[in-house]
C-alpha cells in the first residue's frame, strides 16, 4: 500500500516540474524525496516519471495514477479537517439514547438548540424503556450519550441532571381523587395499570410496593409510561407514572405519593474525553430537567 508521503512527493514533483523544486516545496532533501518516489514506483511496478535534463515528464502510467493520487491526498486532508472539527465540537455525529418519557420534555430542548447552532453535527436518537438497556448500549459502544433514570448496573460514567417525581394518575370517580396525596396502603387491592417486564419501572415499582406490604392487582400492562397515564385517565385503573410522562395539559387527576417517590435523572456517557460528547452533556446539565414537577 503506497504511503501518503510517497503520493505527496509524486504530486509535488509533478506540480513543481522537477525533483529539486518538489523537494524544496515539501521541505525535504532530494535524496529523501527520491527514496519515496522510488518506493512508489517499485510498488506500482513501473516508472511514473521520466527524468529529463531539465525537469521531469509523466510517463503513461504516471498520467494514469496522478488523478487518483490527488484524490487520495484530498481525502486525507478531509480526514484531518473533519477530525479537527470534531475534536473542537464543531462537526461529527452523536448517537443518543433516551428514556421514552423524557425525550420531549428533557432532551428535545437541547436537540432543538443543537440543530440550530450546529447544523453540521448529525444526531441519531433511539428511545428506550429500560435504563439498564441504555447503560449496556453505552458500555458496548452503541451509544455516545444516554439520558434517563440511573441504571441498576453498568459501568457508564453518570452525571445527575435533576430529580423526577413519580405521580399517581387516578380515574375519575375513584375515592382516591379526594385525597391530597396517595400512600402505598391506598393502592392495595386497587386495579392497577402496570408495566410490561421490558420496562424498568415494573421491577422498581414492585420492589418498592413490596417494602410497604403492597402487591399490585394489575388489570392491564403497557410498555410505555405515557400510555399508562392515558389508560388510567380512561378509567382502566390507577397508574404510577413519572412526571415527564404526564403531558403539560393533561386532563386527568394527578396526585403525589406520600411519602414522595422520586428518581434521579442522569446523563450517561462512554467516551468522556470526546469534546463533542462533553459539549452536549454540558448543555444538558446546564438546562437540567426544566420546570416539571420534581
Amino acid at each position: 500500500m503506497p504511503t501518503l508521503r510517497a503520493l505527496e512527493c509524486f504530486v509535488a514533483v509533478v506540480d513543481a516540474g522537477s525533483v529539486t523544486a518538489g523537494a524544496a516545496q515539501l521541505h525535504l532533501s532530494q535524496p529523501a524525496l527520491s527514496h519515496h518516489l522510488a518506493s512508489l514506483e517499485s510498488e506500482i511496478g513501473s516508472p511514473l516519471l521520466e527524468r529529463l535534463p531539465r525537469g521531469v515528464r509523466l510517463t503513461p502510467i504516471g498520467r494514469a495514477v496522478l488523478v487518483d493520487a490527488r484524490i487520495a491526498l484530498a481525502a486525507a486532508e478531509r480526514v484531518l479537517r473533519t477530525g479537527h472539527a470534531a475534536a473542537q465540537g464543531d462537526a461529527g455525529r452523536l448517537r443518543l439514547g433516551c428514556a421514552e418519557s423524557m425525550t420531549v420534555p428533557i432532551l428535545a430542548p437541547t436537540l432543538r438548540t443543537w440543530t440550530r447552532k450546529h447544523p453540521d453535527i448529525g444526531l441519531d436518537l433511539t428511545e428506550y424503556t429500560s435504563a439498564d438497556a441504555m447503560a449496556t448500549a453505552i458500555t458496548d459502544g452503541d451509544l455516545d450519550i444516554a439520558v434517563g433514570p440511573a441504571p441498576s448496573r453498568g459501568s457508564a460514567a453518570m452525571t445527575e441532571i435533576g430529580t423526577e417525581e413519580i405521580l399517581v394518575v387516578i380515574p375519575e370517580g375513584l375515592d382516591l381523587a379526594d385525597e391530597d396525596a396517595v400512600s402505598w396502603p391506598n393502592l392495595a387491592g386497587r386495579p392497577i395499570v402496570h408495566y410490561h417486564p421490558s420496562n424498568g419501572l415494573r421491577g422498581w415499582f414492585d420492589t418498592v410496593a413490596a417494602t410497604h406490604g403492597v402487591q399490585f392487582d394489575a388489570v392491564t400492562h403497557t410498555r410505555h409510561a405515557t400510555t399508562a397515564a392515558q389508560l388510567a385517565h380512561a378509567g382502566l385503573g390507577v397508574a404510577l407514572v413519572p412526571a415527564t410522562a404526564v403531558p403539560a395539559r393533561f386532563a386527568g387527576i394527578v396526585k403525589s405519593m406520600t411519602p414522595p417517590l422520586t428518581r434521579s435523572v442522569v446523563v450517561m456517557v462512554g467516551a468522556e474525553s470526546d469534546a463533542l460528547t462533553q459539549r452536549f452533556v454540558a448543555d444538558l446539565v446546564s438546562r437540567g430537567i426544566g420546570t416539571r414537577r420534581s
